[in-house]
């Protein structure tokens, strides 16, 4: 799992950086945002803002349409992986509560 605090997710590269980062074009970009491949955040006047993982994810989805993979197949692995990460920390939470339980660690 990753750092939420590591410098690879802060939301800190424009859209125009982004396109010469990737390769991709604006317009497509956007695309994979609408389609909810990426998730950009935006600052006060409303520009996109990404993350070096959002690079590192922008290009593994390029790879996988240029792969013939449609974005809706893409989308449902992201939301399985998701659901594997969050079961295994909810499994390493009950796995820390029983190690805690059993030798009387209390939080």
């Amino acid at each position: 799992m990753s750092d939420p605090f590591s410098y690879k997710n802060k939301k800190v590269i424009s859209i125009g950086v982004m396109k010469e980062l990737t390769g991709l074009s604006e317009r497509q970009i956007r695309y994979y945002e609408e389609r909810k491949l990426i998730f950009p955040e935006r600052s006060a006047g409303g520009s996109r803002k990404f993350s070096f993982s959002d690079v590192e994810l922008l290009m593994d989805i390029a790879n996988k349409i240029e792969d013939g993979v449609q974005t809706y197949e893409i989308r449902q692995e992201m939301i399985r992986k998701q659901k594997e990460q969050n079961e295994q920390v909810v499994r390493q939470k009950m796995i820390q509560g029983q190690i805690n339980a059993q030798f009387g660690i209390r939080k």
